[in-house]
């Protein structure tokens, strides 16, 4: 027998089906399968009975702003609180100072990112400037997609968001055009900016409470009135198009329109919409500002719905840290209150209570965070299985211990402000974390070193460092 780097014994494996095996890994590769107490040679063994053993998950919706504002986190501190939760891949939004609207800013990020990660990093780049070559030069050097708001940039942050924001339903057309060849989705945050200004002067009027100002100011309408047009732009392009974070039933039926067409339109949703109401944000006040807003109870029914009939592909978090003060600073203001929460480190915590719940399969929650992103963004069957030759991104989940979330807890630098879960039961925590074949996180903590993560590009394995670094 052959000596392996790491095998995981006595767990419950899903591969095609959840089983008892044990997993051996090695050269940053799934080695094989075998049964539960089969004689491993092993230099790393982790015993995994009792719990579960899938494939890592992919947070396809992630900022950490790195190298702009470290006090709210970098790449270090975010994909340390990414191992911690059981995610082995991130998708970095390009939202940074300056926005990553150049094939110069990506590679300048790419390297600030390859010397901190602990989790593989995919990085997005930012197509308004219709700079035609390089958005090519872009897709050859290995950016994981595309991203593209519908709406204008918050004023004196407009350096962020350069190439990220459109000017016209036209500009979103010619960018589409440019992409449309590529092969690779485009990602829309869409709220229709005039509706947008409409509401929020409406909202400014409105008596009290404050915390219900934010949702009155960015209603259902604005994002399914976006999405609509984004519809109809990818079915007259043919790029694929990807909604993030969907929170309204409104925009459900148009995204279910848009299946029923063949329109190439994927979709997102987030634990925050799943799992808080409107009446959350009584306590959270600022804490719980992110833009779409957090809705109704009527809102979040449809989102399980639509988990559950295919509707919506994909969850993520949208990991967005600030800091307390930056926060604190607008209780009683909500409509100036920064946008964005923390949630890497409670994707997957917060997914199998819903397992437990019986409100989602253990089968489900891997392909919405695991299995569909990895094929969506072309990188399956690398990531997003667990079978001979896949990358060996991998999390071992104890789902036996009921455990209450407490803010300030974890690994991220906004920890502070995680509110929106602080005092919630979920079921289990994270046990292991291995990214490329390298164990970073185990038993409550990080174990792994900065530069375990590589940059992930489309169509390759990360277990390469060639093709990843």
């Amino acid at each position: 027998m052959s000596r392996v780097d790491l095998a995981i014994v006595r767990g419950d494996v899903l591969t095609t089906h959840l089983a008892p095996m044990t997993l051996l890994v090695h050269q940053g590769r799934v080695h094989a399968l075998q049964a539960p107490d089969a004689p491993v040679d092993a230099a790393t063994v982790v015993d995994a009975r009792g719990m579960l053993v899938i494939p890592g998950a992919i947070d396809i919706h992630f900022h950490c702003r790195d190298p702009s504002y470290p006090h709210r986190g970098d790449f270090a501190s975010e994909t340390r609180a990414a191992a911690a939760g059981g995610v082995t891949s991130v998708f970095e939004m390009p939202i940074s100072k300056p926005g990553t609207a150049t094939l110069a800013r990506w590679r300048q990020r790419a390297e600030v990112a390859v010397a901190k990660v602990y989790v593989n990093v995919g990085l997005y780049a930012a197509p308004g400037l219709l700079d035609g070559d390089d958005l090519r030069a872009l897709v050859q050097e290995g950016v994981i997609g595309f991203k593209l708001f519908t709406t204008q940039a918050a004023a004196g942050r407009e350096d962020e968001f350069e190439g990220l924001v459109t000017h016209s339903v036209a500009h979103v057309l010619k960018a589409l055009e440019l992409l449309r060849d590529f092969g690779l989705r485009c990602v829309f945050h869409a709220e229709e900016q005039s509706l947008l200004d409409l509401y929020r002067a409406r909202a400014e009027r409105l008596p009290g409470p404050d915390y219900l100002r934010h949702g009155a100011s960015r209603p259902g309408v604005v994002e399914a009135a976006a999405v609509a047009v984004l519809v109809q732009l990818a079915l007259e392009t043919g790029c694929p198009v990807h909604i993030a974070h969907v929170s309204s039933a409104a925009t459900l039926d148009v995204i279910r329109y848009a299946k029923r067409v063949g329109a190439p339109v994927t979709a997102e949703t987030c634990p925050h919409y799943l799992f808080c109401t409107e009446a959350d944000l009584a306590q959270a006040d600022a804490f719980g500002v992110i833009n779409p807003p957090i809705r109704h109870q009527a809102d979040q029914d449809a989102l399980w719905a639509a988990l559950q009939d295919g509707t919506l592909d994909v969850v993520a978090t949208d990991h967005a840290p600030f800091s307390w003060e930056e926060k604190d600073a607008a209780r009683g203001n909500v409509l100036e209150a920064p946008p964005g929460h923390p949630g890497v480190e409670t994707l997957l915590p917060l997914l199998m209570t819903a397992v437990a719940q019986g409100r989602l399969s253990l089968e489900q929650v891997v392909a919405l965070v695991s299995e569909r992103p990895a094929r969506l963004f072309g990188l399956y069957p690398f990531k997003g299985a667990l079978a001979p030759g896949s990358d060996a991104d991998i999390a071992i989940y104890d789902p036996r211990e009921r455990r209450v979330l407490r803010r300030g807890e974890g690994e991220s630098r906004a920890a502070d402000c995680n509110v929106l879960f602080d005092g919630r039961e979920v079921a289990g925590r994270v046990h292991a974390t291995i990214v490329n074949g390298v164990l970073v996180y185990h038993e409550g903590a990080i174990v792994g070193q900065p530069g375990t993560g590589r940059i992930v590009r489309p169509g390759c394995s990360t277990a390469d460092p060639v093709l990843a670094s």
